[in-house]
């Protein structure tokens, strides 16, 4: 998406997100992006026909739906790590335990884990209150660096680099149930995680100030550095 034009809280929030990825890596508090979109299930009406001599696959343009699924996405850029989790909806509770499944789970050793992400509603410690008793959202939010991208700039969150990838490579088709599109994009990550398929990223808060030069406000003059005469 286009970034607005003269917007200072655009600039600050894109430098502070540009200013985490420059950072030296440090595996005692790992750079984690985390992102979530749904995906509609649908199944075949009719069996597709594979793929035959002179022939390609094909399937019926009819299909039944199954309903929606929800897909929180984290993936650690520098270590060539992901993860997909699967679930009904996506309140603010789901993202809680999802947080806390990072924290507990993912990265247990970790001292505090640099998570970036984008400002959707539940996007918020609050959300953790929402979960858990007050000493176990404390505890997670400890452990927690928050950065969020401005709004209109969804595109400086690396896990949309990696939605592109499972979006053409493994969610491109038909997948009838929660369970089975759960079962799809964990194979999905095994395959790029045991590859270690990292992300380098190289656009620098200097390349932002030349290219998206219109973003910045003209700064206005210093008061107290005028004289009257």
């Amino acid at each position: 998406m286009i970034p607005p034009h003269h917007d200072a809280a655009f600039a600050a929030a894109m430098e502070d997100i540009l200013a985490v990825y420059a950072r030296p890596v440090d595996a005692a508090r790992p750079l984690v992006c985390f992102d979530e979109a749904g995906k509609e299930l649908t199944a075949h009406t009719r069996p597709p026909r594979p793929a035959s001599p002179g022939q390609p696959a094909r399937e019926d343009t009819e299909y039944a739906r199954g309903g929606k699924a929800n897909l929180f996405l984290a993936c650690a850029p520098h270590l060539g790590w992901r993860q997909i989790s699967v679930t009904p909806q996506r309140t603010g509770v789901d993202f809680a335990h999802a947080l806390r499944d990072l924290v507990d789970q993912a990265f247990p050793e970790a001292a505090r884990i640099v998570l970036v992400l984008d400002n959707l509603n539940t996007h918020r410690p609050a959300s953790l209150y929402q979960a858990f008793p007050p000493h176990e959202a404390r505890r997670i939010l400890d452990r927690i660096e928050w950065h969020f991208t401005p709004l209109h700039g969804s595109w400086l969150n690396i896990a949309e680099l990696e939605w592109s990838v499972l979006s053409r490579q493994c969610l491109a088709r038909r997948l009838p149930t929660q369970e089975r599109l759960a079962a799809e994009v964990a194979a999905w990550a095994a395959v790029r995680n045991q590859a270690h398929i990292r992300v380098a990223w190289r656009f620098t808060v200097e390349d932002a100030r030349q290219r998206l030069a219109h973003v910045y406000p003209i700064p206005e003059p210093d008061s107290g550095a005028l004289t009257n005469y």
